[in-house]
């Protein structure tokens, strides 16, 4: 081992500047939020990335902003350098650059160049940087605005570029960094370049739209998420004590196997935040299995002085002064939008359905009707067959005659026209789905789903007002669920009889159950308990049951009577149709699985070639 020194010597500002660019520039999408971050402070309405292998190479970041003269240009380029802090106060950050590093970190691993122009003036300046080198600044030719060239990034450190991955999965970091920034900012055009393909090309929001916030916001977050985020979400707007919450949540059905589909930004900066995705776990925790996950982009106006911004190198944490508020805000408006949203279900159920019925060809497109797959022609179809189906549907079909495009009203048996949104029961099919007939086409219900949910809200208003009502069981039964299982269970005794269930010890390793939940009428209670069991051993004994109401309440739902199987009268099929129209989330069971199914009447005319 060598002899320790006692020598202290400042380090080179260049060697200094590589330490700080290790902390700040991870990778080419690093620079390129840094950079684009900078344009969006500096005004700018158009922003244009081009990339050579990924960034590796070379970066461009050009935008049409407020531009630099000579002098700032020079001053830009120096560590801890900055015009975002006019008052010195790093608790009042409006902007989403103020550190004073980022040109000068990503300057020093690489050959950069940065060319400005301020409006107004006559003629643009340019500075070029190698390794950290700093030259003078020299008159070019640019129109107003900005222009930054980072070539060879990290060949002052090569040591970081055996960490960098493919160019395509540099590529894709780069595209996910400024999709991020674009989905708070629709007012920026946003343009991506690489090897001469277009990634992201994202033109900014119509004038008109911009006076509607919400309107633009999702026009780009559709952009940015799909079609089917901006058709299936709802609205979010919520205050609580300073703080104020807005974006949009996506309905449970619409969900994803990751989370990557959750956007988070704290006063207009793109932030990946535990405090944050947990506080949307926990308020979807009710609709959706364990294993999915739901879209949502939420944006949180904070006040300055209650948020730091300033604990993370690359600002992608911050940290609340009081997290319990942000956190309550966070469940409190999703869950108060995803209950508004009544029995709304996401319309991927339905495409995908209408896709089930559609011939598997290879085509995104279905076959047209006549179409004879396997010599490549067209047939006729018989004719009569339509005027056929026609009058073997005769018992279900509306009376009177329909005008084009006019909504077809339900009739119950005295020809009245009934206007519900599910419609009225028209049959049940293999004893588990109810199908019914609207004004617009055709709702199949899962039973055995649907009661689910009912029985689950059912169990927590319940709760939440007089107590869950029990009835005793004529002959007590006794459940095996292992010596641990009935220890957890006999622990939790008192808090599962507060939500209906009374059950004892009995004996080594089993439980005696004596009361269930009246609402669940009759039910598998060897299936409940067990499932309850397990529950308590992942839940540990430091949680009370009513931390995890929404899993237990939906736990004792999912061995409800209305199970697949059952055959219904036609009373009991419209009094479930009914209860789901007035129950909050109906249109998902407790997992996220879709409760119904809906088909317009005009997608199935298009499936039997009418359109």
């Amino acid at each position: 081992m060598s002899a320790p020194t006692r020598l202290l010597r400042r380090l080179p500002s260049t060697l200094v500047n590589r330490i700080a660019a290790g902390e700040v520039v991870e990778r080419p999408a690093s620079a390129v939020k840094e950079l684009v971050e900078n344009a969006i402070d500096a005004g700018a309405r158009r922003i244009t990335v081009t990339l050579k292998e990924g960034g590796r190479t070379f970066i461009a970041v050009v935008d049409d902003g407020v531009g630099m003269s000579p002098a700032e240009l020079a001053l830009a380029v120096e560590r801890h350098c900055t015009s975002k802090l006019p008052g010195d106060d790093l608790a009042d950050i409006r902007t989403l650059g103020f550190r004073g590093e980022a040109l000068p970190s990503i300057a020093s691993v690489s050959r950069f160049t940065i060319t400005s122009r301020p409006a107004g003036a006559d003629t643009a300046w340019s500075l070029e940087i190698e390794g950290g080198a700093k030259g003078e600044p020299k008159p070019a030719a640019h129109p107003a605005g900005t222009r930054v060239e980072v070539r060879d990034l990290f060949f002052a450190t090569p040591a970081r570029l055996k960490f960098l991955k493919e160019p395509r999965t540099e590529s894709s970091h780069v595209a996910d960094a400024l999709r991020r920034l674009a989905m708070a900012h629709p007012e920026v055009s946003f343009r991506l370049e690489s090897e001469e393909r277009t990634l992201i090309d994202l033109p900014a929001a119509n004038p008109s739209l911009l006076e509607n916030a919400d309107a633009a916001r999702l026009e780009r977050l559709s952009a940015i998420m799909g079609r089917e985020f901006g058709e299936n979400t709802v609205a979010i707007d919520a205050t609580r004590e300073g703080f104020r919450l807005t974006g949009f949540a996506g309905l449970p059905t619409l969900n994803r196997p990751t989370g990557q589909h959750q956007y988070l930004f704290v006063n207009g900066r793109p932030v990946r935040d535990k405090l944050l995705a947990g506080a949307v776990r926990g308020a979807y925790q009710d609709f959706l299995a364990r294993d999915r996950h739901p879209m949502v982009a939420l944006f949180l106006e904070a006040p300055t002085e209650l948020v730091d911004v300033n604990v993370h190198p690359a600002k992608t944490e911050v940290r609340f002064r009081d997290a319990g508020i942000v956190r309550g805000l966070i469940v409190g408006a999703l869950r108060t939008a995803l209950s508004a949203a009544g029995h709304r279900a996401s319309t991927t159920v339905s495409d995908a359905a209408l896709g089930a019925f559609r011939p598997h060809t290879g085509f995104s497109a279905p076959l047209p009707m006549g179409y004879r797959s396997g010599g490549g022609s067209f047939t006729s179809m018989p004719r009569g067959l339509a005027e056929a189906a026609a009058q073997f549907m005769a018992p279900l079909a509306v009376p009177s005659a329909r005008v084009e495009g006019e909504p077809v009203p339900v009739v119950n048996g005295n020809g009245e026209a009934l206007h519900y949104p599910l419609g009225v029961a028209r049959a049940q099919l293999h004893e588990t789905y109810i199908v019914a007939q609207t004004d617009q086409g055709v709702v199949i219900v899962d039973q055995h789903a649907a009661h689910e949910r009912l029985v689950h809200e059912r169990l927590k208003n319940q709760l939440e007002a007089e107590g869950v009502k029990r009835q005793a069981l004529l002959l007590p039964e006794v459940v095996e669920v292992g010596e641990d299982g009935a220890r957890r269970l006999a622990t939790r005794q008192s808090e599962l009889a507060e939500m209906g269930l009374v059950l004892e010890p009995f004996g080594l390793g089993a439980v005696v159950v004596r009361e269930t939940p009246a609402v669940l009428g009759e039910l598998d209670i060897q299936g409940l308990v067990r499932d309850l069991a397990d529950e308590l051993a992942e839940m540990g004994d430091h949680l009370s049951l009513k931390e995890k109401v929404e899993e237990v309440c939906g736990t004792l739902a999912c061995h409800t009577s209305v199970r697949a199987g059952r055959r219904l009268t036609v009373e009991e099929m419209n009094a479930l149709l009914r209860q789901m129209e007035a129950t909050p989330h109906s249109g998902q069971c407790n997992h996220g699985r879709p409760t119904y199914v809906e088909l317009k009447l005009a997608d199935i005319e298009r499936l039997f070639g009418r359109r």
